[in-house]
């Protein structure tokens, strides 16, 4: 057996094989029994509430009604009640605090008696209010290291659940954070108050077009969610992929994705276990998961829940991404999240597909089938358009990260150009209306494929476009420009800010151009303006290419290719404008979030930067030095037993090794330097983001060139980090 770390463990994976996979020892429940069994549910509110009780809980989360706080005693005892026979001994408030991340402190159903004895309870007050301490989150400075106070607020609208570990459960409840001042401290608080302004446009347009029934209008959205899988002995042997999520060193394999034989095809058994069990933690959660299938690249894979309310469905991806780990590791894999683990090969995304339901149980973006005939419809993408067009910069903004930058234009991901496609149907019917033309007939029927066996198919009204960022699929929009890692709370609440705002503009312009009688003839006429004056926006043709680039210019379209550009934007006069008037964010919370954004990326680029030196300095540099010295004996060797052998082959070896060895000394010493002075403007916000995207992020390019090249070079059994082909291919 080889001595070398990452060859050992190679051999050991190939050896346990399935073995390593925890077998069930029974067969699993049936799904409709397995189903929300974790979670305090509607049928267990109705089960185990008063009447009254449960009927006021139900007019908050159903209706959006104001919580009654008389009602809390009642609903803590029977949440304690019902986790206590579940067998779980703590709650926490669960919050998404500006990290990105979730949040948690865990606090025990016990409390002494006088007797020396024990009771268990649950009040009323600790299920609305917890205070966990404020001043080590994130907070764009809102708060200050000696103000520590903050307070996580029950979320009624996102239903309690349980975590289940072998010792026992946690009731979770699903709260918002925010600072001793009333401040947003968190991601989920600002959401609810976007869906609250989506809301009210929403339902004040609809009464303009005679719908009167309509009391309430919810943003809904499913989150595809797209991971790598990677053998955990590797994985530890990788202080790039612990520490910063992604490899920052590696040389292509000699087989990649080329074939595209991985993308829908046979999951292996081990993934397949894993995923299997994945499921059941996430069923018994009340998460919805539907799909499951082998994505583009070799070891990733992707899952996609069915459309839930906007709260809920964030909630459940922020969820499914923690259980993706948790699972992961009890299949010794460790699932990586990052928006492109691997350079060369495809990265990771989060598909948002984005639509609007109201409280009749009717899509807003369903088209019917005469598309050009269906008022509402219209209305409402016509407010999309101008929503997407007029705030560019804050749909790109929504998902500016540093993991997002080695993505976007990439060859799986949308460009940083941010437009809309409709499809083929929908544009005609668009510029038809622009130029006043009569909408072209939709073609019918479906298509035949030339088998008598196989069966017509039902054309779609529309194609898909995978590199546009923002793609109408049918009755939903699909935010594809999302990132992996990202929580889903920034884009859905600027798609639902920006909409907010143009639903008002739509609803201004019916109101100040006529009277009931005379909309008739009015809604047509804002359509085709509106329409007319931002349809710069829509595009359908290929948005890699360097001539849509060029187009998009012309069009006056933005072009934020990376975070630092993007985030320029954020806190602008209009955005934080745009933000007070809907209630999302005060001036001060804007900026603060602009501050946490920009911080959180010189944080992350300067961990790649120093986790790049160590590497480099400590692992790559010595086993490089070694087999040069071992090149250096073996010709120095041969020489000695004669002269006349022709060793000059070796020399050349030895003399591009040195070479290599050579420029990555220097790159390092750069990359050093760089990261001093990147360090040095603390501080400094944009410029200091900027600083590392212009100085650094070079630096970091050129030490992984010389440092791919040796890997190319050097004794295989001397290298000291798993490969790509080891991590891509070896489960």
């Amino acid at each position: 057996m080889s001595t070398n770390a990452r060859k050992t463990a190679v051999q050991t994976i190939a050896r346990h094989g399935l073995d390593a996979v925890q077998r069930p020892t029974e067969r699993p429940r049936p799904l409709p029994e397995l189903f929300s069994t974790n979670v305090f549910s509607d049928a267990v509110q109705r089960q185990r509430l008063p009447r009254p009780i449960y009927e006021s809980l139900r007019a908050t989360i159903d209706a959006g009604k104001e919580l009654d706080p008389s009602i809390a005693d009642t609903v803590a005892n029977a949440m304690k009640d019902w986790a206590i026979e579940r067998g779980a001994t703590h709650f926490t408030h669960w919050f998404q605090p500006m990290t990105g991340l979730t949040a948690e402190k865990h606090d025990s159903f016990l409390h002494p008696t006088s007797e020396g004895r024990i009771v268990l309870e649950f009040s009323g007050k600790e299920l609305i209010k917890g205070e966990p301490d404020a001043s080590s989150f994130p907070s764009g400075g809102i708060r200050a290291t000696f103000e520590a106070r903050g307070y996580t607020a029950w979320d009624p609208t996102v239903p309690a659940f349980l975590r289940e570990t072998p010792r026992g459960s946690t009731l979770v409840i699903p709260t918002a954070f925010c600072s001793w001042t009333g401040e947003a401290l968190d991601k989920k608080t600002p959401l609810l108050r976007s869906l609250e302004a989506l809301d009210r446009r929403a339902v004040r347009l609809l009464r303009l077009i005679g719908e009167k029934d309509v009391e309430r209008v919810m943003a809904t959205c499913g989150t595809e969610q797209e991971y790598f899988l990677v053998d955990r002995s590797l994985y530890f042997q990788r202080p790039d992929l612990m520490s910063c999520g992604r490899t920052l060193f590696g040389a292509r394999p000699a087989k990649g994705q080329e074939q595209e034989d991985h993308y829908f095809g046979v999951i292996n058994q081990r993934a397949l276990n894993f995923m299997q069990e994945l499921e059941m933690e996430l069923w018994k959660l009340g998460i919805p998961i539907k799909t499951r299938h082998n994505e583009v690249a070799p070891s990733q894979y992707e899952l996609a829940p069915h459309f839930e309310q906007t709260t809920v469905a964030t909630d459940h991806n922020m969820l499914t991404m923690e259980i993706l780990r948790a699972v992961a590791e009890r299949h010794d894999f460790a699932c990586l999240q990052h928006e492109k683990p691997f350079a060369g090969i495809n990265g990771s995304g989060k598909h948002l597909n984005w639509s609007m339901a109201d409280d009749q149980g009717n899509n807003l973006l369903d088209p019917g089938t005469t598309p050009h005939d269906n008022l509402k419809f219209m209305l409402f993408l016509t407010a999309i358009i101008r929503a997407v067009d007029l705030h560019q910069d804050l749909l790109r903004v929504s998902v500016a990260t540093a993991g997002n930058d080695h993505r976007l234009g990439a060859n799986e991901a949308p460009p940083a150009i941010m437009s809309i496609y409709v499809g083929e149907e929908l544009q005609g019917i668009i510029d038809a209306l622009v130029e006043g033309n009569a909408p072209a007939a939709r073609p019918g029927g479906g298509m035949k494929l030339g088998v008598t066996t196989l069966p017509e198919l039902p054309r779609d009204t529309t194609d898909r476009n995978r590199t546009s960022p923002f793609a109408f699929t049918g009755n939903k929009f699909e935010f594809r420009a999302v990132g992996s890692s990202q929580s889903v709370s920034y884009p859905n609440l600027v798609l639902n800010t920006i909409v907010a705002e143009s639903l008002d503009f739509v609803a201004d312009e019916i109101e100040r151009r006529g009277g009931t009688g005379e909309r008739a003839e009015v809604i047509p006429q804002v359509v085709r303006e509106v329409l007319s004056k931002h349809r710069r926006v829509l595009f359908s043709g290929d948005n890699y290419s360097a001539e849509w680039t060029q187009e998009a210019e012309e069009r006056g379209l933005h072009n934020l290719r990376d975070t630092p550009a993007a985030l320029r934007h954020f806190a602008s006069d209009t955005n934080v404008a745009l933000f007070e008037k809907y209630g999302i964010f005060s001036e001060r919370e804007t900026r603060s979030r602009g501050q946490v954004l920009t911080e959180k990326y010189v944080q992350l680029i300067h961990a790649e930067c120093l986790s790049g030196l160590q590497l480099g300095r400590t692992t790559i540099l010595p086993a490089a030095l070694t087999y040069q010295h071992r090149l250096a004996d073996s010709i120095a060797a041969v020489q000695r037993v004669s002269a006349q052998i022709d060793v000059g082959p070796q020399v050349e070896l030895l003399q591009r090794v040195a070479a290599e060895i050579g420029r990555l000394e220097q790159a390092l010493d750069a990359l050093a330097r760089a990261g001093e002075k990147g360090e040095g403007l603390h501080g400094a916000g944009l410029e200091q983001a900027e600083f590392y995207r212009d100085e650094v992020v070079p630096a970091m390019v050129a030490v992984r060139a010389s440092a791919d090249a040796l890997e190319g070079l050097v004794d295989d059994d001397l290298w000291p980090l798993p490969t790509y082909r080891e991590l891509l291919w070896v489960n």
